[in-house]
């Protein structure tokens, strides 16, 4: 890719690409999410299409007790007069890395998003479809004759399927080194569906296991200490989990395209269970819930 085909987004500051050590550019492997997000940038970095919330996000993380479980951030680049977030490309480290993706919390969408489905309502045949071809006796009556649902019935509907709601959290799809992919979960649920998933994932090597385990639970020590997780309400994120046959192991929290900023008098515990206007998100209950089951795919000793 030629850097002349780049240009710094004048709100960016100071160019972060300097002091970057040039890297082999590595494909960017995407299991789960929307085509044409993502491009792999140069010096090991990768561009996401641009989102401001995103952006507000990753500038608070930078200075936070979590920065180092969240891909370094630099600033806003521009190509094709697209804006887009420049980020780590986590893959960079890894040798043919085995990646997971792990959505947290038990919803996936933001309080806001129910205000305006009730203020504004917009029923969706696509998402009428998508939900009969899981269950054709789900949609009410009154859907049925609609053939149509709204977009917030439809995810909330669809969490009660998975482990969201049972666990805190649901694999969202999994590529395995050898280049086979696993994306059904939809109905994944159960602790030992779940578990299962896992030891595929990590074709039962302990000294993987341990490796997770271990970077998880720093993972929740930081964010029980974090002022950034304090204040935000944390729906749509995923741990992007990546490991290679060198045993190395990783785990970051990627996605805050919904992550909101509270009001200045509202701090979350996110262990709570949710009720619409606490805010909660379920992210900790979930990562308990995740910890604990790696904890059980280890050999008693």
């Amino acid at each position: 890719m030629q850097n002349s085909a780049w240009k710094k987004h004048k709100s960016c500051g100071t160019s972060s690409l300097l002091p970057m050590t040039p890297k082999k550019p590595q494909q960017w492997l995407q299991v789960v999410g929307h085509a044409g997000s993502f491009h792999v940038g140069d010096y090991g970095t990768l561009l996401k299409k641009f989102c401001e919330g995103e952006q507000q996000c990753y500038l608070r993380l930078m200075e936070d007790v979590l920065r180092p479980f969240v891909p370094a951030y630099h600033g806003v680049v521009q190509r094709d007069e697209q804006d887009y977030n420049m980020m780590d490309n986590l893959l960079t480290h890894f040798n043919s890395p085995a990646i997971m993706d792990c959505k947290m919390g038990s919803r996936t969408y933001l309080e806001g998003e129910l205000q305006v489905a009730r203020e504004r309502p917009q029923p969706r045949n696509d998402m009428y479809e998508k939900m009969v071809a899981v269950d054709p006796e789900a949609p009410t009556v009154q859907e049925r004759a609609l053939q149509a649902v709204l977009k917030t019935r439809y995810m909330q509907w669809r969490e009660t399927l998975s482990s969201t709601t049972s666990l805190g959290f649901r694999i969202e799809g999994f590529r395995k080194s050898n280049e086979e992919c696993h994306t059904n979960f939809k109905r994944t649920k159960s602790r030992e569906q779940v578990m299962e998933a896992l030891n595929n994932f990590v074709e039962s090597n302990t000294h993987i296991v341990w490796g997770y385990l271990r970077r998880l639970k720093q993972l929740r020590q930081v964010l029980e200490a974090s002022d950034f997780f304090r204040t935000h309400e944390v729906v749509g994120s995923s741990l992007l989990f990546l490991h290679d046959w060198t045993g190395r192991t990783g785990v970051w929290m990627i996605d805050f395209g919904k992550t909101a900023a509270l009001p200045a008098h509202l701090a979350l515990d996110h262990r709570t269970p949710w009720v619409e206007g606490n805010r909660e998100d379920g992210y900790l209950w979930g990562l308990d819930n995740l910890i604990d089951i790696l904890a059980n795919m280890l050999p008693l000793t």
